[in-house]
C-alpha cells in the first residue's frame, strides 16, 4: 500500500511506472467533444468503428465534433441520448480507432484506486487519481448507482473515462457531488447501448396520469394510449387503458420511472411491469427480443 500512496503523491517506483503506462493508454482512447461554440467535454472511444460515449449534458445537440488524441477531427451524430443516466452515444465513420478496454464495474470495491482522464480547463489528456468511496445511489441523484470516488473533476472532465490502475474503463465521469466525483458505471453504459448496439423498446405510447388513493394522497402512473402491434408490450398483453405504476417491483416516483427501468434492462432480458387494469392491480412480464428492438439512434 505504501507504493500506491507514493504514486498518488507523485512519487516514483513500479506502481508509478505502471500508472504512467495506464495514463498513456487512457489518453489514446479519450477524445475531446465539442458542440457548437459551447464549452465541450470529453468522451471515450467505445468501439474502434467510431462509437464514442460521453455525457448527455455534453452532447446536447443532434451533432458534435470529436477530436482524437492525434489531432484528427470528425463530425459525429448523436445517435442515443439518456438525460436521466447522463449518457450519450456518438457515431462517425471510422476504422481501427484506439478503443478503450472496458472493465466490469460490478467487480469494483471500496478503497480501490482509480484514475480519471479528460480535458479540463484547456488541458488535454489530464489525469487525476483517487480512491473509490462507494458504488451506490448519490443523494439527490435518484435510485441509480454511481461510482463515487475522490478524484478531482473539473469542467472538461465530463464524459471522460474512470479506470482502474490496469487501464480498464469502469465508468464515465459525470459530475461532482460534495467532495466526490460521480461516474456512470461501465456496466450501466453497456445496458444503455444494449446488446450489439440495440436498446429495448416497449412499443407503446404513454401519458402521465395522477391516480387518486386513500387518505387524500395520490400516486403517479402512465396511461397506455397506443400499443404497437407485434411489439414487446403487445406480446406481453398490455392494452390501451392500462395504467403502468411500477417496474421490477419498484413503484414509479415520476413520469421518468419507465425510462429508468428500461435503462437498466437489455435486449434478451425480461422486465416485470406492474399496472392497473379496470381498477385492479395486475402485472405483465415483458420480454425484449432482438426483433422488438432497433439500432441505437432510431426512435424508441
Amino acid at each position: 500500500m505504501a507504493s500506491v500512496a507514493s504514486a498518488l503523491s507523485g512519487g516514483s517506483g513500479p506502481v508509478a511506472d505502471e500508472l504512467a503506462v495506464t495514463a498513456a493508454l487512457l489518453q489514446r482512447s479519450t477524445v475531446h467533444v465539442r458542440v457548437g461554440r459551447m464549452g465541450g467535454g470529453s468522451g471515450v472511444i467505445w468501439q474502434p468503428d467510431g462509437l464514442v460515449i460521453t455525457n448527455a449534458h455534453v452532447a446536447r445537440g443532434p451533432r458534435a465534433q470529436v477530436e482524437l488524441s492525434d489531432g484528427r477531427t470528425f463530425d459525429a451524430e448523436v445517435v442515443a441520448h439518456n438525460a436521466q443516466r447522463d449518457l450519450a452515444a456518438l457515431r462517425f465513420p471510422a476504422a481501427d480507432l484506439p478503443a478503450a478496454i472496458i472493465g466490469d464495474s460490478d467487480t469494483l470495491r471500496v478503497a480501490q484506486v482509480v484514475a480519471a482522464v479528460g480535458n479540463p480547463l484547456g488541458l488535454t489528456g489530464a489525469l487525476t487519481l483517487g480512491i473509490i468511496h462507494a458504488i451506490a445511489p448519490a443523494e439527490g441523484r435518484g435510485r441509480q448507482s454511481w461510482v463515487q470516488a475522490d478524484v478531482h473533476l473539473a469542467p472538461g472532465n465530463s464524459g471522460g473515462p474512470l479506470a482502474d490502475v490496469q487501464g480498464r474503463v469502469v465508468g464515465i465521469n459525470s459530475m461532482v457531488s460534495g467532495n466526490l466525483g460521480l461516474a456512470v458505471p461501465s456496466n450501466a453504459v453497456q445496458r444503455f447501448l444494449g446488446v450489439d448496439g440495440v436498446r429495448p423498446r416497449l412499443g407503446i405510447t404513454l401519458q402521465p396520469v395522477v391516480i387518486p388513493s386513500g387518505g387524500g394522497r395520490s400516486a403517479e402512473g402512465l396511461l397506455v394510449l397506443e400499443v404497437q402491434p407485434g411489439g414487446a408490450a403487445d406480446r406481453a398483453g398490455l392494452g390501451i387503458g392500462d395504467v403502468l405504476i411500477g417496474a421490477g417491483g419498484t413503484a414509479f416516483q415520476g413520469s421518468d420511472g419507465i425510462l429508468r427501468a428500461l435503462d437498466e434492462t437489455s435486449v434478451g432480458f425480461e422486465l416485470s411491469l406492474e399496472m392497473l387494469r379496470g381498477g385492479r392491480r395486475t402485472s405483465a412480464l415483458v420480454v425484449f427480443e432482438p426483433a422488438a428492438s432497433q439500432p441505437v439512434g432510431q426512435a424508441a
